[in-house]
């Protein structure tokens, strides 16, 4: 057995073919968007959730808007995206919460005064939309958004894949979010051996150092989407080919 690459080398490699990616290929404008798109896009490609939020974003800006449209009038307009009924009860639910929670704080004066003033985070070139706290989407837009993987883990629907994902896209937490891709990616480069993405998940946060933790999730989706595919996997113009057990067994013999 060929000896195992670090995993920091590994994610180096990754983040020089990656870099210039968005942290996410979904599109929002606002972190309730963020959220429901991320939701949206279990089992679903994020193009595919990109061609129903075109319209239905036009419509939605924040839990309350989910509200006003309806649950029947939401599910015509993600009719197209897998797993559907489920989605839109867990969407309508997620909502329903949010506002609560929203409620309960407009109405908590003490509260309100403990919110520190609202500081826009730096942009980046992409206009991604990254948030210091809850406090900040409070103070921004206006209505609650979770910023911890407990309370985020509450809503329906939400998962800790789906919730690591928000937490690293939206807040910019060190969070590594494990989807197919990234299971198999790691599982090929020898970084872990498992058989199931939450079991990966675990190990992934404890292997990966904080140091690049921030480049992580983004270049290992990357890099399983679109080099270290599934069923045909472009080895001839990976990088990281010497590494990979897959393709010693595969392919290198």
């Amino acid at each position: 057995m060929k000896k195992k690459m670090p995993i920091t080398e590994i994610l180096n490699s990754m983040h020089d073919l990656f870099q210039d990616y968005p942290l996410t290929e979904l599109e929002y404008q606002t972190p309730f968007q963020c959220l429901i798109a991320v939701l949206m896009s279990a089992q679903t490609t994020d193009i595919q959730v990109n061609k129903v939020t075109a319209s239905l974003f036009k419509k939605i800006k924040g839990p309350q808007d989910i509200l006003d449209m309806g649950e029947d009038a939401l599910g015509e307009a993600i009719r197209t995206v897998w797993l559907r009924t489920s989605k839109r009860t867990n969407i309508m639910k997620t909502a329903t919460i949010l506002v609560q929670k929203t409620n309960e704080l407009l109405a908590d004066k003490n509260t309100c005064k403990t919110l520190s003033p609202a500081k826009k985070l730096m942009r980046s070139e992409k206009e991604e939309c990254i948030y210091e706290s809850s406090e900040q989407v409070f103070q921004e837009h206006g209505y609650y958004l979770p910023d911890t993987i407990a309370w985020m883990t509450q809503l329906p629907g939400v998962g800790i894949k789906t919730a690591k994902v928000v937490l690293y896209v939206l807040y910019r937490q060190k969070r590594i979010a494990v989807d197919t891709h990234v299971h198999r990616v790691m599982n090929r480069l020898w970084v872990i051996d498992t058989k199931n993405p939450g079991r990966s998940s675990v190990l992934l946060e404890e292997i990966i150092p904080d140091s690049h933790k921030d480049i992580a999730h983004r270049c290992i989706i990357y890099f399983g989407r679109y080099l270290c595919k599934a069923k045909k996997p472009e080895c001839h113009r990976c990088p990281l080919q010497h590494a990979c057990k897959w393709y010693n067994q595969q392919v290198g013999k």
